[in-house]
């Protein structure tokens, strides 16, 4: 019967790579998922890291530092049930450094994932713990050397809030009846409002994991298929955003349960990848329910809409001699984003929330797992509401609408 599994989950994934567009096998943890560790009680260690210089062109000034380190350790207990965890190492430090140097640092330690993987069958499984799920191009799949551009795309930081992890359980699958398809089904805690912001989105509404409160949930789904050169996806989310117990909740006018003052979400993307040539697409959209009443709460300017979308062009200029071994890839990407698309009538409008971002450079893969990076950036946006400024001057930082960002950075995985 293990045979006969066994024989099944490579005919599945032999299919899947002849579409020439299915996730590549890029890591040990990469490995590990697709079920390509066949030793039982097996550790499998991995991880993947970055580093970036940045310069401002119109501040003149720049920072340097190490983005971050990702350490992964995985263990396959037999073939139904394997665990995979990431510990995550931002900007180098964290605390102090104690000692002679009298740093201290602005970094953070944190778990990106530790789930369980129940394998049902050949082509389904569910996962449990704290997961990412599938949103996005980057919040599942962000290897910095999976992407172009020394920075991740703006859209899928400030708009869909990668990398977005949260306890909970999750379905994934593929429908046998369509070759490509597949599916998920998430069910983790919810968000937290209280982290909302007008600047910053959903963004600091994410628990990670962290002892997350109230009784809200969220739910989440997607739907990918692989056809020929093409990659496609649409997902969404549903969650609760009040975090409270209940009697805290009433004291401060929100509403409660497990859908209370819902955050939806929804995106479609589109890749295709042929001969050199790649080009990403993709759009997404959020609404917040009682924006005004999270307002009132917290007075943290939460926005009852956002939206965006980016395109991006790219192409490897040593493809017809290296097809994919070595690469130097040249590309083009234009964002926007309106992070208040609609401000609820407690709230303030600052034009500074819609940007436009111009994204050019290049991408150097000397061998698969390491990645040399340069571009240039441009960033366009509108008025910054002068109402929002506590500091007086002369404390007050300029705001410049348009500004440009010369980037450099090297990537790994392994």
């Amino acid at each position: 019967m293990q045979l006969k599994r066994f024989t099944f989950l490579i005919i599945l994934l032999s299919g899947l790579y002849a579409t020439k567009a299915s996730a590549q096998v890029l890591t040990q943890e990469d490995s590990l998922a697709a079920g390509l560790i066949y030793k039982q009680q097996a550790t499998v260690l991995s991880g993947y890291g970055e580093a970036r210089y940045s310069l401002d062109t119109k501040r003149k000034s720049a920072e340097s530092n190490l983005k971050r380190v990702v350490l992964f350790l995985g263990h396959k207990f037999n073939n139904k049930i394997s665990l995979f965890t990431e510990l995550e190492v931002e900007d180098a430090l964290s605390s102090s450094s104690g000692g002679d140097e009298g740093v201290t640092g602005r970094g953070s330690i944190s778990m990106e994932q530790a789930f369980l993987k129940f394998n049902l069958n050949p082509s389904t499984y569910i996962v449990a713990g704290l997961f990412i799920p599938r949103i996005g191009y980057i919040n599942e799949n962000h290897l910095p050397t999976t992407f172009n551009g020394v920075d991740r795309p703006f859209l899928e930081e400030q708009i869909i809030p990668s990398t977005w992890r949260e306890v909970g359980v999750g379905l994934y699958g593929q429908v046998l009846s369509v070759p490509g398809l597949n599916y998920s089904l998430a069910l983790t805690n919810g968000l937290n409002s209280e982290g909302f912001s007008g600047a910053n989105g959903i963004r600091g509404g994410r628990q990670l994991g962290q002892a997350a409160n109230g009784v809200n949930l969220g739910v989440s789904g997607s739907l990918l298929y692989y056809i020929s050169n093409f990659r496609l996806q649409a997902s969404g989310y549903i969650g609760g955003s009040t975090a409270l117990e209940q009697r805290v909740a009433d004291s401060l006018q929100l509403n409660s349960g497990v859908f209370g003052n819902a955050v939806t979400l929804g995106e479609v993307n589109a890749q295709y990848n042929n001969n050199g040539i790649s080009i990403r697409t993709i759009g997404t959209f959020v609404h917040i329910n009682n924006a005004d009443a999270i307002n009132r709460a917290y007075a943290n300017n939460s926005p009852e809409t956002m939206y965006g979308g980016y395109a991006e062009l790219g192409y490897d200029i040593l493809y017809s001699r290296y097809k994919g071994e070595r690469s130097l890839t040249l590309f083009g990407r234009y964002e926007y984003i309106d992070l208040g698309a609609k401000i609820p009538a407690n709230g303030i409008e600052n034009g500074a929330n819609k940007k436009k971002y111009i994204v050019a450079g290049l991408t150097y893969k000397p061998i698969k797992g390491i990645a040399i990076k340069a571009d240039y950036v441009e960033r366009m946006t509108g008025d910054f509401n002068q109402a929002l400024i506590v500091t007086p001057f002369p404390q007050q930082i300029p705001y410049f609408k348009n500004t440009g960002f010369v980037n450099l950075g090297i990537a790994y995985n392994f």
